[in-house]
Protein backbone atom coordinates (compact mmCIF):
# COMPACT_ATOMS: atom_id res chain seq x y z
CA UNK A 1 0.00 0.00 0.00
CA UNK A 2 1.55 3.26 -1.27
CA UNK A 3 0.01 5.82 0.80
CA UNK A 4 2.79 8.83 1.41
CA UNK A 5 4.84 10.75 -0.86
CA UNK A 6 7.08 13.25 1.03
CA UNK A 7 9.44 15.73 -1.14
CA UNK A 8 11.92 18.20 0.89
CA UNK A 9 12.58 20.17 -1.66
CA UNK A 10 15.62 22.35 -1.28
CA UNK A 11 16.94 20.13 1.51
CA UNK A 12 17.48 16.84 2.86
CA UNK A 13 15.55 17.34 6.16
CA UNK A 14 15.11 13.40 6.50
CA UNK A 15 14.79 14.10 10.36
CA UNK A 16 11.53 16.24 9.18
CA UNK A 17 10.13 13.82 6.79
CA UNK A 18 10.62 10.97 8.42
CA UNK A 19 8.99 12.55 11.79
CA UNK A 20 6.07 13.80 9.28
CA UNK A 21 5.49 10.45 7.95
CA UNK A 22 5.35 8.69 11.21
CA UNK A 23 2.78 11.16 12.59
CA UNK A 24 0.52 11.09 9.29
CA UNK A 25 0.59 7.25 7.97
CA UNK A 26 1.44 5.35 10.98
CA UNK A 27 -1.07 6.85 13.39
CA UNK A 28 -3.18 3.98 12.32
CA UNK A 29 -0.45 1.71 12.71
CA UNK A 30 -3.29 -1.07 13.61
CA UNK A 31 -5.46 -1.29 10.22
CA UNK A 32 -1.90 -2.28 8.55
CA UNK A 33 -0.49 -5.96 8.02
CA UNK A 34 2.87 -5.07 6.73
CA UNK A 35 4.74 -1.40 6.88
CA UNK A 36 7.76 0.32 5.72
CA UNK A 37 9.16 3.52 4.72
CA UNK A 38 11.03 3.77 1.24
CA UNK A 39 13.75 6.32 0.95
CA UNK A 40 14.68 7.73 -2.44
CA UNK A 41 17.37 9.77 -1.74
CA UNK A 42 20.26 11.62 -3.83
CA UNK A 43 22.67 12.38 -1.02
CA UNK A 44 23.39 12.34 2.68
CA UNK A 45 20.43 13.68 5.06
CA UNK A 46 21.27 17.16 6.55
CA UNK A 47 21.97 15.56 10.21
CA UNK A 48 24.44 13.76 11.49
CA UNK A 49 24.01 10.30 10.56
CA UNK A 50 24.43 8.71 14.45
CA UNK A 51 21.66 11.27 15.76
CA UNK A 52 19.10 9.72 12.79
CA UNK A 53 20.54 5.96 12.90
CA UNK A 54 19.31 6.70 16.52
CA UNK A 55 15.94 8.14 15.66
CA UNK A 56 15.23 5.26 13.12
CA UNK A 57 15.73 2.47 15.78
CA UNK A 58 13.77 3.97 18.29
CA UNK A 59 11.12 4.09 15.70
CA UNK A 60 10.98 1.40 13.74
CA UNK A 61 10.87 -0.75 16.92
CA UNK A 62 7.91 0.92 18.35
CA UNK A 63 6.37 0.92 15.17
CA UNK A 64 7.76 -2.80 13.97
CA UNK A 65 8.30 -1.03 10.50
CA UNK A 66 12.15 -1.16 8.61
CA UNK A 67 13.39 1.83 6.36
CA UNK A 68 14.67 0.44 3.18
CA UNK A 69 16.99 3.61 1.22
CA UNK A 70 17.37 3.35 -2.59
CA UNK A 71 20.43 5.81 -3.66
CA UNK A 72 20.86 7.40 -6.63
CA UNK A 73 24.37 8.79 -7.20
CA UNK A 74 24.01 11.90 -9.57
CA UNK A 75 27.11 12.95 -10.85
CA UNK A 76 26.45 16.30 -11.54
CA UNK A 77 27.86 19.94 -10.05
CA UNK A 78 26.20 22.20 -8.28
CA UNK A 79 25.18 25.36 -9.94
CA UNK A 80 24.12 28.73 -8.99
CA UNK A 81 20.35 27.86 -9.76
CA UNK A 82 20.39 25.18 -6.90
CA UNK A 83 20.82 25.10 -3.10
CA UNK A 84 23.42 23.88 -1.70
CA UNK A 85 23.01 20.93 1.05
CA UNK A 86 23.62 21.83 4.81
CA UNK A 87 25.59 19.11 4.48
CA UNK A 88 28.18 17.47 2.26
CA UNK A 89 29.71 14.09 1.28
CA UNK A 90 31.20 12.06 -1.18
CA UNK A 91 29.12 8.62 -2.82
CA UNK A 92 30.85 6.40 -0.46
CA UNK A 93 30.43 8.28 2.97
CA UNK A 94 26.84 8.89 1.62
CA UNK A 95 26.21 5.10 1.19
CA UNK A 96 28.04 4.05 4.39
CA UNK A 97 25.84 6.85 6.34
CA UNK A 98 22.94 5.04 4.91
CA UNK A 99 23.80 1.75 5.36
CA UNK A 100 24.19 2.72 9.25
CA UNK A 101 20.79 4.29 8.97
CA UNK A 102 19.03 1.20 7.15
CA UNK A 103 20.58 -0.87 9.44
CA UNK A 104 19.02 0.97 12.66
CA UNK A 105 16.30 0.45 10.76
CA UNK A 106 16.05 -3.54 10.06
CA UNK A 107 15.68 -2.43 6.32
CA UNK A 108 17.73 -3.10 2.76
CA UNK A 109 20.00 -0.69 1.29
CA UNK A 110 20.39 -0.36 -2.51
CA UNK A 111 23.02 1.35 -4.42
CA UNK A 112 22.85 2.77 -7.77
CA UNK A 113 23.55 5.73 -10.66
CA UNK A 114 24.04 5.98 -13.84
CA UNK A 115 26.47 3.37 -14.44
CA UNK A 116 23.96 0.89 -13.07
CA UNK A 117 23.87 -0.62 -9.47
CA UNK A 118 26.87 -0.13 -7.00
CA UNK A 119 25.55 -2.43 -4.36
CA UNK A 120 22.46 -4.09 -3.04
CA UNK A 121 21.42 -5.85 -0.31
CA UNK A 122 18.68 -8.14 -2.36
CA UNK A 123 21.35 -8.82 -4.81
CA UNK A 124 23.78 -9.47 -2.37
CA UNK A 125 21.15 -12.26 -1.14
CA UNK A 126 20.93 -13.14 -4.48
CA UNK A 127 24.54 -14.23 -4.89
CA UNK A 128 24.39 -15.79 -2.10
CA UNK A 129 22.08 -18.18 -3.08
CA UNK A 130 23.32 -19.01 -6.05
CA UNK A 131 26.50 -19.92 -5.00
CA UNK A 132 24.84 -21.73 -2.80
CA UNK A 133 22.78 -23.62 -5.17
CA UNK A 134 26.11 -24.34 -7.50
CA UNK A 135 28.27 -25.63 -4.42
CA UNK A 136 25.12 -28.17 -3.70
CA UNK A 137 25.23 -28.61 -7.81
CA UNK A 138 28.31 -29.29 -7.21
CA UNK A 139 28.72 -31.55 -4.45
CA UNK A 140 25.75 -33.70 -5.87
CA UNK A 141 27.71 -33.93 -8.91
CA UNK A 142 30.27 -35.23 -7.07
CA UNK A 143 28.37 -37.41 -5.24
CA UNK A 144 26.70 -39.03 -8.62
CA UNK A 145 30.43 -39.70 -10.25
CA UNK A 146 31.52 -40.94 -6.89
CA UNK A 147 28.70 -43.71 -6.78
CA UNK A 148 29.08 -44.27 -10.86
CA UNK A 149 32.84 -45.30 -10.41
CA UNK A 150 32.03 -47.90 -7.25
CA UNK A 151 29.38 -49.43 -9.05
Amino acid sequence: RWVLNLQCKGSRNFMSALRRAMEIDFKDRDKHKSQGLYLLTTGIPDQETHTLSAYVAEVCTGFDLQLHVCLFSVMEEIDSNRTMPARCANPTETATAFKEIVQAGNGRFHWFGEAGIFESDDITVLVSEIEKANNYSQKCASLVESLKQRS
